[in-house]
């Protein structure tokens, strides 16, 4: 019963903050403030297994690992408050004081927004020694805190009094926690209108609109994924649990550092600009072999080098710093960003605005390098500097500097595992190497001989090509691999690398059984 004082105690803390944190940044609130921490100090190892485990439902595994801990905690604070109610104060006030550190450090995130977490420490203190009273006068710990004994003996009236008291208490504070934390979500949606913002926007026509897609792009075998990727099965890998909302009035673009002169742009800066439009295919570097953390879409935006025409970097300058609002930072080489790769400051995504968790209101799309270099989201910060001097977040912890997108196949059919009979067997899959292009995808069965499959038509060599081979498939079980070559002639090699530092290496395989 002392376990679950604590747990229903810890559910108010949490709770009352997320209700009064409606007032504040979303940021504020504890559970995202833990979890946003706990991702900064993560190392390169964990968030490698986090994301091979669950992909893109590692958020959702990581906040039922932190209700799991937070649970675990919270008994173990109600049964030492029980015990030794100072111990558990002292406790309680550790644990609240963790809470508002992990919110102030938080980027965009000033003291005052540490009031909703204060606030709700206190309350959870107040709950906890309200369902400690009944409990100390069952009389099931004979040394009931001499400071607060007699508020126990005054309220005991037999066990199954104290009993009642006690789980009266606990389910009203419990019932009372689930409506302040459903009021305090509802309330937050209500007070921000960014959705709305968002569906009302509507996008300019850009100077330069993206190449026709040619016909026979699509690989021909069923299952294959689309060559255009739908906005809501893109691919989402960031740091941000809280998914950053900003009003487009007040967003705005910093541009400075080595630079004969500081820019600062504004969404409506953006409206009025030559945009240009460009499919580009992205990847993630924590893509596994085979792994599916690409996805290629539309992208319409202003180039970044025209950004950067208008602020002049000095000499010396070799990398813009970019970051978002959340504190994410991408180390990209600046003179990929003044080529002619159309690298854009991206507003449009499909014929839409961005959505809101792939960075509305401006994100970054740079063709031919990993994410982690590049495509900072809800972007509001260039900072034109040199590697020597400057380090991003993921260099910070064990990534490399430079990402270029290493040569990739991987097989979309057959999937893993699957069983068919013998006979023809159509399989099919999709390639890229952002930049340099595809110019020839290879199959092999088992260990047999490496054959040349089908090509679908090439888009550009910024996007993503997809294949196809038919092959005829006898009993057994078989493993299916396949390897690419690009524009500059090299093959994907055999050598397996994880995808730290700079991205995984290797073939791709599938065992199938022909039944």
């Amino acid at each position: 019963m002392a376990a679950l004082a604590g747990v229903v105690s810890a559910a108010v803390v949490l709770a009352v903050a997320e209700l009064i944190g409606a007032f504040f940044t979303a940021r504020a609130t504890p559970v995202f403030a833990l979890g946003s921490t706990f991702i900064d100090f993560t190392p390169p190892w964990m968030k490698d297994f986090a994301i091979a485990t669950f992909g893109t439902n590692d958020k959702a595994a990581l906040f039922v690992g932190m209700g799991l801990t937070i649970a675990l905690l919270a008994c173990v604070l109600g049964i030492v408050a029980y015990r030794k109610w100072a111990l558990g104060v002292l406790g309680v006030l550790f644990m609240g004081t963790v809470i508002v550190a992990c919110v102030v450090t938080r980027a965009g995130v000033g003291p005052v927004d540490a009031i909703p977490s204060v606030l709700g420490t206190i309350a959870g203190l107040f709950v906890l020694r309200r369902l400690m009273v009944p409990l100390w006068g069952l009389k099931a710990w004979p040394e009931a805190p001499s400071d607060i004994a007699s508020d126990a003996d005054s309220q005991v009236g037999g066990a199954g009094t104290s009993r009642r008291r006690f789980f009266a208490t606990a389910g009203v504070a419990a019932v009372a926690a689930g409506i302040a934390a459903t009021g305090g979500r509802l309330l937050s949606a209500a007070r921000n209108n960014v959705a709305q913002a968002r569906d009302a926007l509507r996008l300019p026509a850009p100077v330069k609109a993206a190449a026709p897609v040619p016909a026979g792009v699509q690989s021909p075998v069923p299952g294959v994924f689309p060559w255009l990727t739908p906005n809501n099965e893109f691919y989402r890998i960031d740091t941000a649990l809280s998914v950053p909302e900003i009003n487009v009035k007040d967003w705005s673009l910093r541009v400075h550092g080595m630079v004969e002169q500081e820019v600062t742009l504004t969404f409506q800066d953006l409206l009025d600009a030559d945009l240009i439009e460009s499919h580009v295919t992205l990847t993630c570097v924590s893509n596994p072999v085979g792994g599916k953390l690409a996805g290629n879409a539309k992208w319409l935006g202003f180039p970044i080098r025209e950004v950067l025409k208008r602020a002049k970097p000095k000499e010396g300058a070799d990398m813009v710093l970019s970051k978002s609002i959340d504190g994410f930072s991408a180390s990209t080489p600046l003179d990929v960003l003044q080529d002619d790769r159309d690298a854009m400051l991206a507003i449009g995504m499909n014929g839409e605005p961005l959505p809101v968790e792939h960075g509305y209101p401006v994100r970054m799309v740079v063709p031919g390098l990993y994410g982690f270099v590049s495509a900072t989201k809800w972007v509001v910060d260039l900072e034109v500097t040199r590697f020597a001097d400057s380090k991003a977040y993921w260099t910070e912890r064990g990534w490399s500097e430079r990402g270029p997108i290493k040569t990739m196949a991987r097989v979309d059919v057959p999937k893993s595992f699957a069983k068919f009979p013998p006979g023809k067997v159509a399989v099919g899959g999709t390639a890229w190497a952002q930049t340099r292009g595809i110019t020839k995808v290879e199959v092999q069965i088992d260990d047999g001989e490496w054959v040349e499959a089908a090509l679908s038509t090439e888009a550009s060599t910024v996007t993503w090509r997809q294949w196809s081979y038919e092959w005829d498939a006898t009993p057994g079980i078989h493993y299916v691999k396949a390897r690419a070559t690009d524009g500059t002639g090299e093959t994907q090699t055999e050598k397996r690398a994880d995808p730290v530092p700079d991205g995984a290496s290797g073939w791709p395989s599938v065992m199938v059984t022909v039944e």
